[in-house]
């Protein structure tokens, strides 16, 4: 049975493919591992090139992804969905038309916010690497014990 995560952002070219570039890099081909945004700004773009650089630095190709917006036909094909913050956890909850898929939607750091980089440079993005890459450790930890 392949698991199938979705990684959600505002725009999805920064925090979410990230995000998604790390947890692929960590598991195999039993998951699939795909990435959205709330928004629709940016869809058919490669992630920002701050987020390919520092996902570069540590051996992850993210260049290839393209943005995309969530749609609702996603809560049926995703087993969990995961989100970056609180703003992004009301907007993908409100899109929800059937009580049972709210259960999918996770924040992806349980106790705060992934910061959105996109107004700083590339040291926030590290932040959010550093992080991203804490949080996917934890969430396949939790995948093992089920």
């Amino acid at each position: 049975m392949v698991r199938k995560i979705l990684m959600v952002c505002l725009g999805n070219i920064c925090r979410s493919p990230l995000a998604e570039g790390i947890m692929r890099s960590k598991l195999g081909d039993e998951y699939l591992i795909d990435s959205a945004g709330t928004g629709n700004w940016h869809e058919g773009e490669t992630p920002d090139h701050r987020a390919v650089s520092v996902a570069r630095k540590f051996g992850i190709d993210i260049s290839g992804l393209q943005a995309r917006q969530i749609s609702t036909t996603d809560f049926e094909f995703f087993d969990l969905i995961l989100v970056m913050d609180e703003s992004n956890f009301r907007n993908v909850t409100a899109l929800i038309e059937d009580e049972q898929h709210l259960s999918k939607v996770k924040m992806i750091l349980a106790d705060r916010d992934v910061p959105d980089p996109y107004w700083g440079d590339e040291s926030d993005f590290e932040l959010v690497f550093e992080l991203l890459d804490l949080a996917t450790d934890e969430i396949i930890s939790q995948f093992e014990k089920l």
